[in-house]
């Protein structure tokens, strides 16, 4: 196919338009499809960026745009790439600084070189042409549980009540900030950064930027971390010369945490392709840690002074970076996926010594992931206990404590500063301490 119209805007909505319709089919993760199909269309950085921007707008908005195409459809098309071509030329108009007309266009052409929808591109010339006359009323009446789907709603009213999960649920529309977890001197940092210092000790950044020209990228000063996901490591309270194993430790902010903090740190990892990248971080950090491609379910290795644990997880804590995961994920990969972590502890538990410290962590929303995961651990398991959360290890921030002890972050806590956004990934972490025999 000839790709020289790349300069006309085509090339990113041909990325965005397969990078949706491919998540969708596989149900697989979008940056994972992103990266995959971007090797083959020799886009520029910026074309790469634009596309990116497009697919996660689309997801994140997924619900509002499909129900406002529907309702301009007289039926809903039997091909289900036409509703997605409709829907990353709507999120153009509705949500993106995108001129009008470039993502009408553009979504026409895509139809007219594709043989299946070549058809169709008289209609979609007229419902995005609709969309753009009648925004400001779609805008103005989109349901606030339009982009949370059913199997979500349903889970989260029942665990967090209907005022949490609505909370929740607008929080998700909203992109994420760029959190930075520093090695020292964090007040000075965030005052040369231009951040905000968190409570937690995070630094949120003030304005988008790319993250290389900051300064202390090069001599790897910090790294770029939610400050939900930078809670679970300083919760395991880490002290030089330990042993620590860092379980499915990629892409490693909390194995770097770990090694600034003068541990000696094995990161495990079931994926070598992810270990490298996490060996490439720490060279940047100028940081050392022990690293093996191997399922932590089959470590043979000499016990631990303590263990970090971030298990594998439906990731619903995650939603305002990777919206995607809403629309792939269901009820019976929560199942699965807990049933995993339950093997994950089991084996963690095995592996540290007497008064070893055990940290248990998902970036899920989802109980069965979370506080039902802590209390089945503690119930199979008479010679650990929970070792709770106090409100000084989280700068104060008694609402991240559950009524157990356990720390629970949601997406719409953290006032929103700098350029707008607050807030944080949804985490769930669990401290054990197994008992000396």
């Amino acid at each position: 196919m000839d790709r020289t119209d790349n300069r006309a805007g085509l090339g990113p909505r041909r990325l965005a338009f397969a990078a949706v319709t491919e998540t969708l089919k596989r149900r697989v993760p979008l940056d994972d499809v992103l990266d995959e199909i971007a090797q083959g269309e020799a886009l520029s950085t910026r074309d790469e960026s634009l596309a990116r921007a497009i697919a996660i707008v689309t997801f994140r908005r997924f619900g509002t745009i499909r129900q406002a195409l529907l309702a301009r459809i007289e039926k809903a098309p039997k091909d289900e790439r036409l509703l997605h071509l409709l829907a990353i030329g709507a999120a153009q108009i509705l949500f993106l600084d995108v001129p009008d007309h470039a993502a009408v266009d553009t979504a026409v052409r895509l139809a007219q070189e594709d043989p299946r929808l070549r058809h169709a591109s008289g209609l979609i010339n007229a419902v995005l042409r609709r969309l753009a006359r009648e925004r400001e009323a779609i805008l103005q009446g989109a349901d606030p549980w339009a982009d949370t789907p059913d199997w979500l709603k349903s889970r989260w009213v029942a665990h967090y009540g209907e005022a949490q999960a609505l909370e929740m649920a607008e929080a998700h529309r909203v992109p994420a900030s760029v959190d930075l977890t520093v090695k020292s001197d964090a007040a000075a940092w965030a005052e040369r950064l231009n951040g905000t210092l968190l409570p937690t000790g995070s630094i949120r950044l003030s304005e988008r930027t790319a993250i290389q020209d900051l300064p202390g990228y090069g001599e790897g000063a910090w790294w770029v971390q939610d400050a939900a996901a930078a809670l679970p490591a300083r919760l395991l309270k880490p002290q030089p010369g330990e042993r620590i194993a860092d379980l499915c430790a990629a892409p490693g902010g909390k194995t770097a945490q770990l090694a600034a903090a003068g541990a000696e740190v094995l990161a495990v990892d079931r994926s070598a392709k992810r270990l490298e990248r996490l060996k490439e971080n720490l060279g940047r950090l100028h940081l050392s840690a022990e690293t093996l491609a191997s399922d932590a379910e089959k470590l043979d290795v000499p016990p631990f002074d303590a263990i970090l644990l971030d298990a594998p997880c439906s990731a619903t804590g995650t939603l305002r970076r990777h919206p995607d995961v809403a629309w792939t994920k269901t009820d019976a990969d929560v199942a699965k996926l807990a049933a995993l972590q339950a093997r994950l502890l089991d084996k963690a538990a095995s592996l540290l010594k007497p008064g070893g410290r055990l940290v248990y962590c998902t970036c899920s929303l989802e109980s069965e992931e979370g506080e039902a995961q802590a209390e089945a651990f503690l119930a199979r398991h008479p010679d650990f206990a929970r070792v709770p959360v106090a409100p000084e290890e989280v700068g104060g921030l008694g609402a991240f404590i559950s009524r157990q002890g356990d720390l629970r972050t949601r997406p719409g806590q953290l006032e929103a500063s700098g350029d707008g956004r607050g807030g944080l990934d949804g985490f769930f972490a669990a401290r054990f301490l197994r008992k000396a025999s």
